[in-house]
């Protein structure tokens, strides 16, 4: 391992830092280049001169900064010369064009995780396990009481609810996060149900989906200016931002629910006055985390994002070389 000195990441008040390499990963301010793992906002910021993400992150992160950044984009996999880093980017199976970072110098290897998830995800590439001497990774959900149950159940459960409030004339309003989350349940719904219907941030990120290639069912974007309907039986996707807004409260009698990891536990449920949460998040839960950390062989873990401390002091306890690394991203709240 190399001394601290001439570790291959460093922090600054950016965030990751790769001196040698004269770039920075996912960072917090406006910086010369910056390596991004995916275009969610704590992740993709704007003022960097110039970035790098994967092919089918390209169009996620143009959405997110506009059309007249300067981003370069590579396959996954594909190796980069960064003044002698040699950077590569491999799946992390959070989202569509989701990465982590491999950096590579003398021989030792560095891989910065960013936001991961283990489990299938038919709307974009799996996880891909890198062995490295140092993995910074994740710790959104870092606690030994979150974990997930099969997605195949959770999904059931998302259909069961809609049917039911279709039998019962409502409308079913289901807040998940506009990228990622939105098009992992609607690849799962059961469209004999009823018709779908969509907010404007969940349609335009669909689309980008499509564009893509995932296949994904019909929706109806239901704007402002969309002609009055009978709502009930419909299921409408909306982001969490939209709750309580006017946009809401043209769906008549409605019976709401959330998709996110959050759901795990009751404070953001009761907080939001939801009558359904669906525990299904694009993060890896305890159990994977763990098996992650050890598929690397990493014998120095550093853990950023969510509950790093604890997981610092687990992994400690576990024998590896740990340390919690501070941290800007959010994850949007309770969208996770």
């Amino acid at each position: 391992m190399a001394r601290a000195g001439d570790a291959l990441l460093t922090t600054d008040e950016n965030g990751l830092y790769c001196r040698a390499g004269g770039f920075h990963i996912d960072p917090w301010g406006p910086v010369e280049r910056a390596v991004i793992t995916h275009a969610h906002s704590d992740h993709a910021r704007e003022g960097a001169r110039a970035y790098l993400t994967t092919r089918p992150g390209e169009a996620p992160l143009r959405a997110r900064l506009g059309d007249a950044v300067s981003i370069q984009s590579v396959d996954y996999g594909e190796p980069l010369d960064l003044a002698g880093v040699r950077v590569s980017l491999h799946p992390a199976g959070h989202i569509l064009g989701s990465a982590q970072v491999r950096i590579e110098r003398g021989g030792e290897v560095w891989v910065v995780s960013g936001d991961y998830k283990t489990a299938p995800d038919p709307t974009c590439a799996p996880f891909e396990p890198l062995r490295c001497d140092t993995f910074v990774t994740e710790s959104t959900f870092g606690l030994p009481i979150f974990r997930w149950r099969p997605e195949a159940e959770v999904t059931a459960d998302i259909n069961r609810w809609w049917r039911g409030n279709r039998d019962s004339g409502k409308a079913s309003l289901l807040f998940a996060y506009a990228l990622g989350k939105a098009q992992r349940v609607l690849a799962a719904l059961d469209t004999s149900i009823g018709p779908i219907y969509t907010h404007g941030a969940v349609e335009n990120c669909t689309r980008i989906y499509r564009e893509a290639g995932v296949p994904l069912p019909a929706t109806t974007y239901a704007g402002e200016t969309a002609p009055r309907r009978d709502w009930s039986g419909a299921l409408v996707l909306a982001p969490p931002s939209a709750a309580g807004t006017a946009w809401t409260r043209r769906f008549g009698t409605v019976s709401t629910g959330m998709a996110s990891g959050w759901m795990r536990i009751r404070g953001p449920r009761r907080r939001r006055a939801l009558d359904r949460g669906f525990i299904l998040s694009d993060h890896a839960d305890w159990p994977a985390l763990n098996a992650a950390i050890a598929a690397t062989g990493a014998s120095c873990i550093w853990v950023t994002h969510g509950y790093r401390a604890p997981l610092a002091q687990w992994l400690h306890e576990q024998g590896f070389e740990a340390k919690a690394v501070e941290t800007r991203f959010d994850d949007a709240g309770e969208a996770a």
